[in-house]
């Protein structure tokens, strides 16, 4: 299964679309559906189920900007270690894992 991103991008009139990305196979459209849909015609079923996983970013009365703003610098962290084959140190995992039982 692959793994699909959709990131918002702004043309040069700053006009609003969506990206959608799956390893060396992308996608445009006015909404992040249009672009889902479009890149999973590119797909075969091999490539992609159907389980998705949608995250707004924006803070809430149950997690606040700076609690995401850290989220997002940990995790950051998380991956570079992992691709180094290493792991955060126990006080950055324990912050973490904190974080990830809020959200």
């Amino acid at each position: 299964m692959k793994t699909v991103a959709i990131l918002p991008i702004s043309d040069a009139k700053g006009e609003k679309s969506y990206r959608a990305i799956a390893g060396d196979k992308h996608s445009v459209g006015k909404t992040a559906g249009q672009a889902l849909d479009a890149l999973t015609a590119q797909l075969d079923e091999i490539e992609f189920s159907a389980l998705l996983i949608i995250q707004s970013f924006r803070s809430d009365s149950f997690f606040s900007a700076e609690q995401q703003e850290r989220l997002s610098e940990l995790m950051n962290l998380w991956r570079l270690a992992r691709d180094q084959q290493q792991q955060l140190p126990p006080e950055q995992q324990a912050e973490l894992d904190r974080l990830l039982k809020q959200n």
